[in-house]
Formats: structure tokens, sequence, C-alpha cells
């Protein structure tokens, strides 16, 4: 198969490029050649994607048996995608969001027909809308699309909390970290890797046009759980303050958003739907697997960036909390 990846090289995608090469695939990325991650194998096709008219004479000449757009965030993004590949590509993938499922859900384990309803963040707002223009795109002339809904995926260089290394950088101070709520609410982690399974053992199905499907692990975490798994591999002793979401809000309008919006839910996922297409999705890595890889990224002195506001904000957040 002849696939393009618009973007390629982020934390999600690199995986999912170097399994499409190591299977035989004949990779192109359409990025401005600017990443650090460098993947053996790839063509790169150098094009701005937001710039419609430059990225058409690029592809002018290119045909494809499957495209992915890794960067496409606002109803805008589609629409230049649908008028750049209808014709040019026989399945067109948007990566989406889990984040889009009813919020908060309903009933659990999620599944592909949850409803689609997210009325606190504009992130997964945009999304849903994209969708929407690909089921219109599909039933008036059909553009083959296929939605791929990743939840929370991460690899080595990604610490999956609010605050990135500097909640590591404070276990390790001895200084108190904050957790939303009591803690107890249910998550799921997925590596990049395993996700590339799914995302790659997709392309090239019909059976996959005018679908949607989540790509997820199964394994269950509490939040509290989630903090000492990563203090544990430190060799240090999490001291967590629970405080609930809608306080942690006021400090911060994009960790606000992301908590009421997403994390403060417990998400179970049922991926029946695309074990079944895929039948080799069957996610290997545990997050305890996943955690070792972090840390040892983040023992480099290179990689250990403290965010002074994040930092200041969770000194304030927890002096105000307790002095109520």
């Amino acid at each position: 198969m002849k696939v393009l990846f618009i973007g390629g090289t982020g934390i999600i995608s690199s995986a999912s490029s170097e399994l499409a090469v190591k299977r035989g695939i004949d990779l192109y990325h359409l990025n401005r050649g600017e990443s650090f991650r460098k993947i053996e194998g790839v063509k790169t096709i150098i094009a701005d994607i937001r710039d419609f008219e430059a990225t058409k004479k690029a592809l002018e000449n290119h045909n494809f048996d499957a495209v992915v757009d890794w960067i496409a965030f606002e109803p805008e993004h589609i629409e230049n995608d649908i008028k750049l590949f209808t014709g040019k590509t026989k399945q067109f993938v948007f990566i989406s969001s889990a984040s889009i499922y009813q919020t908060p859900p309903e009933r659990l384990p999620v599944t592909e027909d949850t409803p689609l309803y997210n009325p606190v963040w504009e992130y997964s707002q945009n999304k849903i809308a994209c969708e929407d223009l690909l089921r219109k795109a599909y039933k008036e002339n059909g553009f083959p699309y296929t939605i791929v809904r990743p939840s929370h995926t991460y690899d080595k260089t990604l610490i999956p909390m609010e605050g990135g290394y500097t909640v590591l950088h404070r276990m390790k101070k001895g200084l108190p970290v904050v957790v939303h709520g009591d803690g107890s609410s249910i998550w799921t982690f997925t590596n990049h890797r395993d996700f590339a399974v799914g995302l790659i053992g997709l392309l090239g199905k019909p059976e996959a046009i005018n679908e949607a499907f989540h790509i997820t692990n199964n394994e269950l975490l509490s939040w509290n759980d989630i903090y000492r798994i990563m203090a544990k591999e430190m060799g240090v002793e999490a001291k967590l303050v629970t405080i609930p979401s809608e306080f942690i809000a006021k400090y911060d309008k994009n960790i606000g958003d992301s908590l009421l919006g997403d994390k403060m839910y417990s998400m179970i996922f049922d991926n029946s739907k695309i074990k079944k297409l895929v039948p080799e999705f069957n996610p290997q890595i545990s997050f305890h697997d996943g955690v070792k890889e972090i840390v040892a990224w983040y023992n480099k002195p290179e990689n250990q960036i403290v965010d002074e506001h994040f930092n200041a904000i969770t000194d304030k957040m927890i002096a105000d909390y307790k002095s109520l």
C-alpha cells in the first residue's frame, strides 16, 4: 500500500509510522520537516497542510491507498482535507478523540455507539463537528472516511498527568501533588506502540469505510494508583492531596477544560469492534511497564524542565483548599 500520514512524527503517529514501515507499507509523511523524530524508511513531502494551495501543488502527482490526518482539529481542517483528497485516496482516516463521547457517560463501558456529546471542552466539540462533516461528505459523494478515536495515548516522553515533569519533580522533592476528585475514578492509558497495531490494521480495509473505532487499552487504573505507580518507579512515596475538579479548574482554564470535559469521569471502553476487524490488536504494554520507560527518559537532566507556573498554582490551590 501507498499511504500518506499528515504529520506522522508526533507521540502517537511516530509508533504507527515505524510499524507501517516494518510491515512494508510505502509510507509518506506530509509535514514541514522540522520534527526531532526521524523515522527511517519514510519519504517526506515538505508542505504545511494549513497552506491549501501549496499542499495541493505538492500532492498533484500522488494518489494514495490511504491517508491519515493526525493533526486535524477544527472543521476547516477537514473541509480542506475533503477538497484535497476527493478522488486521490481510497480511504481517509481522521484521528478524532474518545473525549467526544457523552460527558459524563450514562453507562459503561463506552462503545462506538455511545452518544457524542461534550458540553464543556471546545477541543472535543470541534472533533465532533469534524466527524459530522465526514459523514456528510460520505452521504453526498461517497468520500471514503474512517474515524479513529484514541483515548489517553502516551510514549516515553509524555507524563500522562497535568503538569508533566513538574509532578515528578515535586514527588522527588517530597512535595505534595494534586489528584482530582477523590482519586478513585477509573482511567485507561494506551501505549503508542499498542495503538499502532490497531491503526495500521485498519488501513486498506473496505469494512472500515463509513465506520468509527476507538483504540484503547483495557487496563483499568484509579488516578490514585496512577500517581503511586509513578512514584514507586522513582523510589519515592507520593504525597497525594485530593481536590475537587471544580476547585482545580478555577486556577487554570486549560487544565479545567481537560478535567471537567474528560478526566474527572471514569472511562471504560469496549474494544470489541476494533478487535473484530483487526484481530491482532491486543495491547501488551501495561502502564507499569510504560512508566519504566517514562522515568528512564526523565532521569536525563536535559529532559527535566520544571514548569514554574504549574508549580506555583499547585502550591496555591493546596493552600487555598486546606484553608477552607
